[in-house]
């Protein structure tokens, strides 16, 4: 019997230290890294555009080990421009994303914030086309803010006409009330994306640096 209680164990425990590395890579983390002004607004209208958080865009980015090796294989014995204006800013990953970019920056002698910076930029496309969509919407929503005047416009003839206890003026008043609260939602949600009309990616299209002798 007890030939056989121990592959068991050892698989229980393989198990669980994998499980347990697992864990530990998803474990949130803070770092500081120095970006432009450019980086740093194209990271915030990527995660707000696509409704996700900054740590599952980086997560997204930096687990991508075979895309993040070739930017720094093309950037090994690079440095950044020390002219170049660059600002600090931290944020919250998971620690796995966060070793894997060290990792391989230290591999191939590449600035870990180039790198970030060089991984940003393979989402201008994204930004790109989330622009047109943000056009579309403010098109659409105009409409929309057009209709809902016409729908208050109807509500107080309903109002004045058959009075405040009437069928339809209630049912009237009851659909009026959840149109003006999506129309709230939506028009927050155009708000917090102006961001992304005074985007130029035209400027952030590349990274300053220098390469040394190997």
């Amino acid at each position: 019997m007890a030939e056989h209680d121990n592959p068991t164990f050892d698989d229980d425990s393989t198990h669980s230290a994998s499980t347990f590395s697992s864990l530990r890579g998803r474990q949130s983390v803070r770092a500081t890294f120095k970006l432009t002004d450019s980086c740093i607004e194209a990271i915030s209208i990527v995660a707000a555009q696509l409704g996700i958080k900054q740590k599952s865009l980086f997560d997204h980015l930096f687990s991508d080990t075979n895309t993040l090796s070739s930017i720094a294989r093309k950037f090994r014995n690079a440095r950044l421009e020390a002219s170049s204006h660059r600002i600090q800013k931290t944020y919250v990953l998971s620690r796995g994303a966060l070793v894997s970019l060290e990792d391989i920056a230290k591999s191939f002698n590449a600035p870990r914030d180039a790198l970030i910076e060089l991984s940003v930029q393979r989402l201008l496309p994204i930004i790109d086309r989330e622009r047109r969509r943000h056009a579309t919407r403010k098109a659409v929503f105009g409409k929309i803010k057009k209709h809902l005047t016409e729908g208050r416009r109807l509500l107080e003839e309903a109002f004045a006409e058959l009075g405040e206890e009437d069928p339809i003026t209630d049912r009237m008043g009851a659909a009026m009330g959840v149109y003006e609260s999506a129309y709230r939602h939506m028009a927050a949600f155009l708000e917090k994306s102006e961001s992304i009309e005074r985007f130029e990616p035209a400027g952030f299209n590349k990274v300053e640096i220098v390469f040394e002798d190997d």
